[in-house]
């Protein structure tokens, strides 16, 4: 999403999480990143692993457009937000957290971890939301926010609760960056989750 939204050409590399016992558990991969996760970006002679460090690096090399307010109390309330969708929701949900729970309760603990998490942010996006996650631009936030989205739709999460949420994907979803990055459109996007 920030390669996109920052109209910056990039080559994508696929690591299937699943295929051959998960991809991301090759040498190869792991040289990259060593927590054995994606994303990886390699970029200025440099690889970065984490979602947040590789966008913030991008705003402090790339600054526009500016995915973090210039103002200190927005640019507090974007990390606050980014950090409890990015820490406090999604690795609760990630593939290898499922894996430990059994197939038999995958569905219900996801659930329960979005669900969780959204309640707060719901309750916080009702004093920063403009158009979007903070304000009326687009940040790092939202980068965070849509993502996770669309997981709550792949694990059934009934959104009616999260009315400002669902207001903001919707927004966001109108955005091209936004829809050329969604998870369903992506080259290794399994057929069963494409749209």
């Amino acid at each position: 999403l920030a390669l996109a939204l920052k109209n910056m050409d990039y080559e994508t590399i696929t690591i299937n999480l699943t295929k051959d016992g998960g991809q991301q558990f090759s040498e190869e991969f792991q040289a990259l990143n060593p927590m054995k996760q994606v994303p990886a970006l390699k970029i200025d002679g440099i690889t970065i692993g984490q979602s947040l460090a590789i966008i913030e690096y991008l705003e402090e090399t790339r600054p526009t457009p500016r995915l973090l307010p210039q103002d200190p109390k927005k640019r507090a309330h974007v990390r606050m937000i980014s950090h409890l969708l990015a820490s406090g929701i999604q690795p609760l949900q990630n593939l290898s957290v499922l894996k430990q729970v059994g197939p038999e309760n995958q569905l219900t603990w996801a659930q329960q971890a979005i669900s969780s998490g959204f309640n707060a942010l719901e309750q916080i996006l009702q004093s920063t939301a403009g158009t979007y996650c903070v304000g009326d631009e687009v940040s790092m936030a939202d980068l965070c926010l849509a993502p996770q989205v669309a997981n709550a739709d792949r694990f059934k999460v009934d959104l009616t609760p999260y009315p400002t949420i669902s207001r903001i994907n919707k927004s966001l979803l109108a955005l091209e960056a936004f829809q050329v990055s969604h998870p369903c459109r992506q080259p290794d996007t399994p057929p069963e989750l494409r749209a």
